[in-house]
């Protein structure tokens, strides 16, 4: 039967292990996905309200045990070089522990503190003289009255420098202690206080090239924290799932500049694009689009050339009832290189990639809603006696379409800027280019036929099927899954290794196929709060989360690569079913 079944279509996709004991086998593998997803620790973790805190904490402990440093001192370190504990210990074995210490501003030398020595000092900066208790000194040896420091530390917080508070002696590079400036700042202006400590605890999101807030609208509250790679794509406990690099939609195999490029030209014209195409022709002289306002088919453009609306061809003024002077467009004419066809080559070009990618997206979100046709499906076999007690088969093939059509929507964007001249007109010779679309092309195709197919079975309500029926539904959907799977995983691999790969002049990067789909991050047990601490972090975290901005699209940072993106309004997210590839939209309903 599975045989009969996978010849049925020339369209199907073969290779030299599909007998029928190698497609059961990998299959397997499917059928254990569920498992799978439960056991392998995530490789990407969500930052919630309670465990900001604890997540700033561990690393900043890290660096306070390798290299015996005090808190404030460890956390002025990692804020420095944008909360990089890799990057804070190349720096230490390149250049050593002094040098790393004066880059980024601490002070480990211990100085004679002068206000237990004296009754009373001068200020270098209001010039007077005051009791020794109303100064303050700091790390670098540096001392001040307490009113100065206070006035200092006021205006930095307030103009939004209180991450890197400097000592005010001139040409001094050191970083004043971060207790000592709450301590001032608190006995003149608490709140003022409580903003520089969400200032402090809000850096290990915004400078953390590790760290991005959840793009989620209304803003789920929640960051995510990757450990490997950070062109991925990940999906937050809200469901909302993007692109870690970019920060925009899920959009693999596109890289993130294709992606960027082509929502813009989507949003810019899309739909002036439909309206010109629908109700304009192009001049065959100058080009411009023009719309035919009567009911006469010789039209007459701005530019002065008159042509026939029928065939676009450009003729004379002159005509009749029947016919027009000098011109007949009943007759085919064969014309490759005619002006018309040029003109209007981009346009179609356009039209052609963004049809099939709005076909595929469409189709996406109408499958989505199979989630529940499907579990009743599911109900109704499990209520019957039948020998199936394990219906994970239909669950993994549902997994496998969500996401084998999602991969194949965004393959026509891919398409269009890959064999465009948009982004590498000088990279591929004009042959070079044809071979190579034409290889992506035949693995596309092959994609969209067998998804379609999966679709198909899927569809099939094999609830009301008898058990062989049943059996024979069953087969055809793992053996489709198993196929869609490897075609996809084919493509990503044309995609990385012959048409990205070789690239000279720029580099594009995709996220990884996964074949489980998006990965889910989770939150590690060890960030689990206990109720003292829970009550000390809400404090802060609590305030920074509900009081931020979701990021941009395009960051920004600054010269030693730290963020400079706004924070994400709180909110509270909601829990998905299905573990990948459901569009947002739809979970968001559902």
């Amino acid at each position: 039967m599975e045989e009969d079944y996978m010849s049925s279509d020339n369209d199907y996709f073969y290779d030299d292990d599909d007998d029928d004991q190698d497609s059961l086998t990998g299959l397997q593998v499917i059928d254990n996905d569920a498992t799978l997803r439960s056991d392998r620790a995530s490789s990407t973790k969500v930052i919630t309200k309670e465990s900001l805190l604890a997540a700033q904490t561990e690393d900043v402990h890290r660096i306070m045990e390798l290299l015996s440093l005090r808190e404030h001192h460890a956390r002025t370190l990692l804020i420095y070089f944008c909360w990089d504990v890799e990057k804070v210990l190349a720096v230490l074995v390149e250049k050593g522990k002094d040098r790393l210490y004066a880059e980024a501003g601490v002070s480990v030398v211990e100085h004679r503190d002068p206000c237990s020595s004296s009754s009373s000092l001068s200020c270098g900066v209001c010039i007077e003289d005051k009791s020794a208790d109303e100064f303050t000194i700091m790390d670098c040896g540096h001392y001040f009255c307490n009113n100065c420091w206070t006035e200092h530390f006021i205006v930095q917080i307030r103009e939004g420098q209180s991450r890197r508070i400097r000592c005010m002696e001139h040409k001094c590079s050191s970083i004043c202690d971060e207790a000592k400036i709450r301590n001032l700042v608190t006995a003149r202006d608490s709140d003022l206080a409580e903003k520089f400590d969400r200032f402090l605890l809000e850096s290990y999101i915004d400078d953390n090239k590790r760290v991005k807030w959840c793009p989620s609208v209304p803003h789920c509250g929640n960051a995510i924290r990757v450990e490997d790679d950070e062109f991925c794509e990940v999906e937050c406990a809200c469901g909302e799932q993007f692109c870690f690099s970019c920060s925009y939609e899920a959009h693999s195999p596109c890289s993130c500049l294709m992606w960027e490029f082509w929502a813009k030209k989507c949003q810019d014209e899309s739909e002036t694009v439909n309206w010109i195409t629908v109700n304009t022709k192009p001049c065959p002289k100058c080009h411009k689009p023009v719309e035919k306002n009567g009911g006469c088919n010789l039209v007459m453009c701005v530019c002065g050339q008159s042509f026939c609306w029928i065939c676009g061809g450009a003729t004379g003024r002159e005509h009749t009832w029947t016919s027009i002077a000098g011109h007949s467009c009943g007759r085919y004419k064969e014309d490759h290189v005619s002006k018309t066809e040029r003109a209007k080559r981009e346009l179609w070009r356009y039209v052609h990639y963004h049809n099939r990618y709005k076909a595929h997206t469409d189709s996406y979100k109408l499958e989505a809603k199979l989630k529940e046709t499907i579990q009743r499906k599911i109900s109704k076999l499990e209520e019957k006696e039948s020998t199936f007690k394990d219906f994970s088969w239909v669950t993994n093939g549902l997994y496998r379409l969500f996401r084998s059509r999602r991969v194949l929507s965004y393959s026509y964007p891919f398409a269009y800027y890959m064999f465009g001249d948009d982004l590498f007109k000088n990279e591929m010779t004009k042959k070079d280019k044809e071979i190579k679309q034409n290889l992506f092309e035949d693995q596309q195709q092959q994609l969209e036929a067998n998804v379609e197919k999966l679709s198909m079975c899927l569809e099939e309500p094999f609830d009301g099927f008898n058990e062989d029926k049943v059996k024979e539904i069953r087969m055809q959907i793992i053996t489709m899954s198993s196929i869609v799977d490897n075609l996809c995983r084919k493509m990503y691999e044309c995609i990385e290794n012959d048409l990205l790969g070789p690239l000279q002049h720029t580099t594009h990067i995709i996220a990884p196929y996964k074949s489980k789909g998006v990965e889910k991050a989770s939150e590690p047990p060890d960030w689990q709060s206990t109720p003292a601490q829970s009550s000390e972090r809400s404090r802060c975290s609590n305030d920074v989360m509900e009081s931020c901005q979701p990021s941009s699209s395009v960051e920004n940072r600054d010269e030693r690569g730290c963020s400079l993106r706004k924070r994400p309004r709180g909110g509270i997210g909601a829990e998905t079913f299905f573990d990948l590839n459901l569009p947002a939209d739809m979970i968001h309903h559902s």
